[in-house]
């Protein structure tokens, strides 16, 4: 597992793009926890996320490359408007998804919602210049410790994990989960 931190993507960013495009799995940094992830678009590579931390077919939200993104790809209610303002956040809002080409059918399998965040941090411009979305679920196996820095990687995430991208030790609480399909917001997690 390569570690590089935020200069060495910064200047190869043209390499590790390639690498997501191609399916690499890597863990990454947001504002709130280390994330792992994939292109969104690409079913196998989520197949394989979904192994890693044993989760069959609970959803998994991305980091949308864009504000642009969300309208264009999501149902957004009017009232939803002004939550989409507070990004970048620490926030992951829970649309109803109206283009499904958008995204691969393994990042939802169930139904057709999706979690969408744009995280507060720099890692947000990698995407938004990678041009699609990624998978954003926490490092760790369902119902495990949560990585807050890459010795505390589960071992047998290891061998699977193509890069991690270090920006020092991370243990903040994660993204407040807020659902914006009805008629008025639900707090699924935080506040």
């Amino acid at each position: 597992m390569r570690i590089v931190d935020q200069n060495e993507l910064s200047r190869y960013k043209h390499i590790h793009h390639r690498k997501i495009h191609e399916g690499a799995i890597f863990i990454y940094p947001t504002d709130t926890i280390y994330g792992v992830g994939c292109d969104a678009t690409n079913n196998e590579a989520i197949e394989k996320i979904r192994k890693l931390k044993q989760r069959p077919t609970q959803p998994f939200s991305i980091i949308a490359p864009s504000k642009e993104w969300i309208y264009n790809n999501c149902v957004i209610p009017e009232y939803a408007e002004e939550w989409i303002e507070k990004l970048p956040g620490p926030y992951t809002f829970i649309f109803e998804l109206k283009n499904d080409s958008a995204i691969g059918g393994k990042v939802n399998p169930t139904n057709k919602t999706i979690g969408v965040r744009i995280p507060d941090h720099w890692i947000s411009n990698f995407v938004s210049e990678l041009g699609k979305p990624i998978i954003t679920t926490s490092a760790n196996k369902h119902g495990e410790e949560i990585m807050t820095h890459p010795d505390n990687l589960d071992l047998d995430f290891r061998p699977n994990i193509d890069f991690t991208i270090y920006d020092g030790a991370l243990n903040n609480p994660p993204s407040s989960v807020i659902k914006l399909t009805d008629r008025e917001p639900s707090f699924l997690r935080g506040k």
